[in-house]
Order: structure tokens, then C-alpha cells, then sequence
């Protein structure tokens, strides 16, 4: 059984309802829901973790980073801030994907740089809620 899980950080739990011009109009849990039904004969567990605080996805990357096979990880907003976040994920030795689901480059300066980046398998960016999917098969 291939352990994969997503992790989404500050705001993300607003999808469906934030900016939809940008995030779309689904939430994630509905998103969730029609995810693990696409890998329901995959022989993956999908799991999901959401918080807006960055301490707890320090918590979640140190508990999940050695046990996983996968990690899906959007950490919004701290993805452009968070030197602690980045050092977490060069800690730990389950991979990474790095995923947005707006196109960071096409939006304000400060969004076009990552501190994940650097440690991270891959990226995806503004493909909306499918490069969730992408990372996903990546794992697979």
C-alpha cells in the first residue's frame, strides 16, 4: 500500500469560497472526495491535513516524513516565507511535491520565489486542483 499525503497550509481551507476567480469554485474536501475515488483501485492511501498555523505543519511534515511514500504539500502563502518550513522538508526523507493551483509566476513578485523549492522532488504550478492529481500519480 503506497502511503501518500496532502498537506495544505494557510487559506486553503477557504477554497470554494476564496478568490474563486483564481482557486475555483470547489472545496477540497469535495475535491478530496473525488480524488480518492481516482485512486480507489490503485492500492493508495490518500490522506489529507489542512492548517493555517505554520508551527502544526512543521508538526505534520516531522511525523509524516519517515513513514509516507509521498508527500503533496501546497504551503500557500508560507511557501514564500517560511525558511522553518523549508528546512523541515530538507530534513525529512519522504519526497515532496510541491504543488500550486494558481500560476505563482503570474502573479506578485513576492510569490515567484520558494524556499521549498530547492528541496522538493518537483513543482507544479497553476494547473488549479488537477496538479493535486499530477503529484499524486508521480507517487504511483
Amino acid at each position: 500500500m503506497l502511503k501518500v499525503i496532502i498537506i495544505n497550509g494557510p487559506n486553503l481551507n477557504l477554497l470554494g469560497r476564496r478568490q474563486p476567480e483564481i482557486y475555483g469554485e470547489d472545496t477540497f474536501e469535495d475535491f478530496m472526495l473525488h480524488l480518492k475515488g481516482k485512486f480507489v483501485d490503485s492500492d493508495v492511501e490518500l490522506s489529507y491535513f489542512q492548517s493555517n498555523h505554520e508551527g502544526e505543519l512543521l508538526d505534520k511534515l516531522h511525523e509524516v516524513g519517515w513513514d509516507y511514500d509521498g508527500i503533496v504539500l501546497n504551503a500557500g502563502a508560507y511557501t514564500h516565507t517560511s525558511v522553518a518550513l523549508a528546512d523541515a522538508v530538507a530534513a525529512i526523507s519522504t519526497p515532496v511535491i510541491e504543488v500550486h493551483i494558481s500560476n505563482v509566476h503570474k502573479r506578485e513578485a513576492f510569490r515567484h520565489h520558494s524556499y521549498l523549492s530547492p528541496y522538493c522532488e518537483g513543482v507544479i504550478v497553476g494547473l488549479g486542483l488537477r496538479g493535486y492529481e499530477l503529484a499524486v500519480q508521480y507517487f504511483i
